[in-house]
């Protein structure tokens, strides 16, 4: 089974390119973000067309996430009790004994402004949610917004305290896999410095100033599972006339 997550940057924009990526690829489930659509909105025909089912949480020219699915599931929630104000952010389906959430985590703004404090509270309820969660065979994925550790982050240590680099994002993100989820990239390449998301503007993709903050996070039983991770690179770069997001798909295959 090849299970993926993608910041696919605006749908509308990026349906046809997400369609070469999909035949490409066969992943059999897809966790999208930033989809910028109402649910009313999204191609689901398209998507059938290609073999997909499309659970989706979606909001007018702003964040938004669904999942795609060749496997048969059954929504199970939408949202954070509490965090409306943050918008459509979050959808977790089940899958056979497999419960999958996919989210778009608030970006903070900057250390100064009030979204900052207001994405540490959202992480925290995330980390409630997640606490209360007994599946053995969870995955959580999308953008996250935070560089895990100075690896993942082309400035290294010298981004220590920048948002996104924060103690306080960090120990969110720690609270988090504390409450049984593993980075999966990380256990394969412990000393790896690979990214996912690289600015559009000064060329930071060919000059390799990214970041990795686009995770896919998973159980115990998950990682026995698991025998491959990518982070999907040759899907940075334009496809014929078509232009990609500034994040890079990332799977996994399991057993």
């Amino acid at each position: 089974m090849r299970i993926a997550t993608w910041n696919i940057n605006g749908l509308k924009a990026r349906k046809e390119y997400l369609a070469l990526w999909l035949n490409e690829r066969q992943p059999d489930l897809v966790g999208l973000q930033e989809l910028k659509m109402q649910d009313n909105d999204f191609p689901y025909e398209f998507f059938e067309n290609l073999g997909y089912q499309a659970l989706v949480y979606g909001q007018k020219s702003w964040n938004g996430v669904a999942i795609l699915t060749k496997i048969d599931g059954t929504l199970k929630t939408k949202g954070l009790i509490g965090q409306e104000n943050f918008g459509s952010r979050i959808i977790t389906a089940q899958f056979d004994n497999i419960e999958f959430t996919t989210c778009y985590c608030p970006n903070g703004k900057d250390t100064d402004h009030s979204d900052y404090q207001a994405k540490l509270n959202w992480f925290d309820s995330l980390i409630s949610s997640f606490k209360a969660n007994q599946e053995p065979n969870r995955i959580l994925c999308g953008d996250f917004n935070i560089v895990v550790e100075a690896l993942d982050s082309w400035r290294g240590d010298k981004a220590t305290g920048d948002i996104f680099h924060t103690n306080e994002e960090r120990m969110r993100m720690n609270e988090l896999m504390a409450t049984g989820l593993i980075d999966l990239f990380r256990v394969q390449n412990p000393n790896d410095q690979s990214f996912t998301w690289w600015d559009y503007r000064g060329g930071a993709f060919h000059r390799k100033q990214g970041l990795r903050i686009d995770l896919i996070l998973g159980t115990e039983a998950i990682l026995k599972r698991m025998h491959n991770h990518v982070i999907d690179r040759d899907y940075r770069k334009k496809q014929g006339e078509l232009t990609a997001s500034d994040h890079a798909p990332v799977f996994i295959d399991i057993d």
